[in-house]
């Protein structure tokens, strides 16, 4: 099958959501969210004489916590086993039962995590974000992680986007997490695109749903199998398991 081809013409700007996209760390997310209500789940089942249903790393985090804000993950899977915790606040320990006490003890593994196994990148991805800013395109990375900055160095990518919106910017703009286009559409505008004039890369259904909300000219979403057919469903215009996949030509895929 021949790559898919988009319009540079047509095109100004180029939104990445980072983990699963640029870089591998989504396995690492996943892990440390496993981790987590693993732990949560088994000892409150104890507590509770109830059956231990652990969380699926696949179908749980796809589902419920990929592309979210810690605090909005937490809420969506522990709403979805039928359990309800107070919000609490952003400065919760990790060892405090709230919202944001789970998402801060998340983050915490995760933080272990990477600095452990470091940062793989897509390396497809890197260039394809090179091409393009070659021949003229803004590029911004999107991601609801505080840690954001910290990947992008570790992995030396710091310098290969013009803007970054990221979980910082959630509290510090007021910004709505994904699947709202609130992140998007500030990355946009930071680029000085308006988002008919720009494209939004995603592996997350939230963050397809967000660009489909934002109405950003273009959505890409990035998977394959069924969960590619789920991108398709939620809004996005082309999936490839690859950017590898894509190319720059007079042929466009624009819809």
């Amino acid at each position: 099958m021949p790559p898919e081809r988009i319009n540079l013409r047509e095109l100004e700007a180029f939104l990445f959501d980072l983990d699963g996209v640029v870089t591998r760390t989504a396995r690492v997310h996943a892990t440390a969210w496993k981790r987590l209500f693993d732990d949560y789940l088994e000892r409150r089942a104890r507590a509770e004489g109830a059956t231990f249903v652990p969380f699926d790393p696949v179908i749980d985090y796809q589902e419920y916590v990929d592309g979210r804000p810690r605090e909005s993950g937490v809420r969506s899977f522990l709403a979805a086993r039928g359990i309800s915790l107070p919000p609490g606040s952003p400065e919760d320990g990790p060892e405090v039962e709230t919202l944001n006490g789970l998402g801060n003890r998340k983050d915490q593994y995760f933080v272990r995590t990477l600095a452990q196994h470091g940062v793989e990148v897509y390396e497809s991805t890197v260039n394809f974000v090179r091409v393009a800013r070659a021949r003229g395109v803004r590029a911004a990375i999107v991601s609801s992680s505080k840690n954001c900055a910290a990947v992008l160095d570790a992995a030396g990518l710091s310098q290969l986007f013009d803007a970054r919106v990221d979980g910082i910017d959630l509290g510090r703009l007021g910004l709505a997490g994904k699947p709202a286009p609130d992140m998007f559409l500030e990355a946009a505008r930071q680029l000085k695109s308006p988002p008919a004039r720009a494209v939004v890369f995603e592996d997350a259904l939230v963050g397809v749903e967000a660009g489909r909300a934002g109405r950003f000219r273009l959505v890409v979403g990035i998977g394959q199998g069924d969960h590619a057919v789920d991108l398709r469903a939620h809004g996005a215009d082309i999936v490839v398991a690859d950017l590898g996949e894509l190319s720059f030509g007079d042929q466009s895929a624009l819809p």
